[in-house]
């Protein structure tokens, strides 16, 4: 056990990904609020409590993933010029992880169509400031 603690790593460190590859896109947090979504949608439709047990928890886990992908756009793509370009961009960006966990807490579907027009703001933000063509590859 003292040989694992002396060859263990001193400090961690995450990231969006292991090699800051420069890809980001909001596209990834619609995905995951879209499904969050229309799982909100079957949950109200079903009344078998096993299917709607397990669609709480994998809108849970898709929430949590929209709230990880919002996080990388704005901690990673959105720099200072850009907060000088949208001021109101740390706000949208905090509303819009707040709501994911607002989402992620319940079943609203008007809580969920918040957390999309959020994502939207974000995307219109990150076009704005160039984000296809700074971060996709050209086709």
């Amino acid at each position: 056990m003292d040989l694992l603690r002396l060859i263990a790593p001193k400090h961690s460190a995450s990231a969006h990904c292991d090699v800051p590859c420069g890809v980001y896109d909001p596209a990834q947090a619609r995905i995951e609020a879209e499904s969050c979504y229309r799982i909100i949608e079957k949950y109200h439709a079903s009344s078998d409590e096993v299917f709607r047990t397990r669609a709480i928890a994998v809108k849970e886990a898709r929430a949590d993933l929209t709230k990880h992908h919002i996080d990388v756009m704005w901690h990673d793509y959105f720099k200072p010029e850009h907060v000088a370009q949208y001021p109101d961009l740390h706000d949208v960006c905090w509303r819009a992880s707040k709501q994911a966990s607002a989402v992620k807490q319940g079943v609203d579907l008007e809580a969920a169509q918040k957390l999309l027009d959020l994502i939207d703001q974000i995307d219109e933000m990150w076009k704005g400031t160039g984000g296809p063509g700074k971060t996709r590859m050209a086709a």
